[in-house]
């Protein structure tokens, strides 16, 4: 089995390659799932979080309120980092018995660790491969103006909330450049699927 990590950043295409990778036969654990599955009502996570940010990040239903703590931590580190140290060990936990459980199935599969913040958390120690989707700051953020319908002031703020995408590639062993067109990226990512094939057998 070979375990690749694979991250980006807004707008850049990481989904896009991660759908591809999926048809092409790789195992995807996708840790923005996780994230969603571990902070529901009445879990650990989402004790902590309420525990930590108030019963304001409710809705009426009792559920963790996305958009609304997503605003709340969007220009605050000391908040994102919070969450971040409450949900991380929960995803972790989640992910690992997600890899236990292909490993015993599948021995020799491709799998993709589907991580936005995979550098951000220190989770690309001992992957295989750190793949990062790529365009530059320009693309992201006219991709992101056009595909929200946001101001430039806004959109420049969310992209430059992240770590920036030159370092991002700088950490990678590969590179998917999704600057050109989505055949151009298939073929560049049904390559790397055919490279990690051979590492897993």
């Amino acid at each position: 089995m070979v375990v690749a990590g694979l991250t980006g950043g807004i707008a850049t295409g990481k989904s896009t390659v991660s759908a591809i990778l999926h048809d092409a036969g790789a195992d995807i654990i996708d840790t923005d799932k996780i994230a969603h599955m571990v902070v529901k009502k009445g879990l650990p996570a989402w004790q902590e979080i309420i525990d930590a940010f108030g019963n304001d990040v409710l809705q009426s239903d009792g559920e963790i309120d996305r958009p609304f703590l997503g605003d709340l931590i969007f220009k605050n580190q000391d908040k994102k980092q919070l969450l971040n140290s409450i949900v991380h060990p929960y995803v972790k936990k989640e992910m690992d018995k997600d890899l236990e459980r292909i490993r015993n199935v599948r021995p020799d599969s491709v799998v993709i660790l589907d991580v936005p913040l995979l550098l951000e958390v220190g989770m690309e120690k001992g992957l295989s491969e750190i793949i990062v989707v790529y365009v530059p700051e320009s693309i992201q953020l006219n991709r992101l103006i056009t595909r929200d319908r946001l101001s430039m002031d806004y959109a420049l703020s969310m992209v430059r909330s992240q770590m920036p995408i030159e370092e991002k590639k700088a950490h990678a062993t590969i590179i998917i450049d999704n600057s050109f067109s989505i055949a151009t990226t298939k073929k560049s990512t049904l390559m790397v699927y055919e490279y990690l094939k051979t590492k897993s057998e």
